[in-house]
C-alpha cells in the first residue's frame, strides 16, 4: 500500500472515530438534560437543585485519569473532559463564575482552566465584588 493510500485510509479512520465521539458526546449531553428534569421533578415546593456538585467532578476526572493509557496525558485528558462536563452542566443549569477582572486576565485564565468555558464568567472590579458575587449565588 502507498503512503498516499495509507493517509487516506487513517484519515477516513479518524472520520469514523470523530463520528462515533461525536455520538457520544451528543449522548452524553442528552443524559445530563434527563439529569436535570430528575433532579427538578424530586424537589419539593420552593426547593432549588443543585447542579454543580464538584465532588462528582472531581471523582470523574480522577476516574478518567486512572484509566487513561495514553498517549494523551492525564492533563490534557482533564481538559478534555472538564470541558465536555462544563457543557453539559450548562444544559442542566448555566454555571456563574465570578473573578477578579479585567477580562483576559489570569484570573478569568484561573476560572475557565478549572470550570470550561461553558461558564458565565463575569469580571468584577475588586476582590469584595467577588465574595458577594459567589455569596449571591452568581
Amino acid at each position: 500500500m502507498s503512503d498516499a493510500d495509507q493517509l487516506k485510509a487513517l484519515r477516513v479512520r479518524i472520520d469514523s472515530l470523530d463520528e462515533r465521539i461525536l455520538d457520544l458526546i451528543s449522548e452524553r449531553a442528552r443524559c445530563a438534560q434527563e439529569v436535570a428534569r430528575v433532579k427538578t421533578a424530586a424537589l419539593a415546593e420552593g426547593e432549588s437543585a443543585v447542579f454543580y456538585r464538584p465532588e462528582r467532578e472531581a471523582w470523574v476526572l480522577k476516574h478518567i485519569m486512572e484509566l487513561n493509557r495514553g498517549p494523551l496525558d492525564n492533563e490534557e485528558m482533564a481538559r478534555l473532559f472538564r470541558e465536555i462536563m462544563s457543557s453539559c452542566l450548562a444544559l442542566e443549569q448555566p454555571l456563574r463564575v465570578a473573578y477578579l477582572g479585567p477580562e483576559g486576565t489570569f484570573s478569568q485564565a484561573a476560572a475557565l482552566k478549572h470550570f470550561g468555558h461553558a461558564v458565565i464568567s463575569t469580571p468584577m472590579a475588586a476582590i469584595d465584588e467577588v465574595f458577594r458575587e459567589v455569596v449571591a449565588g452568581g
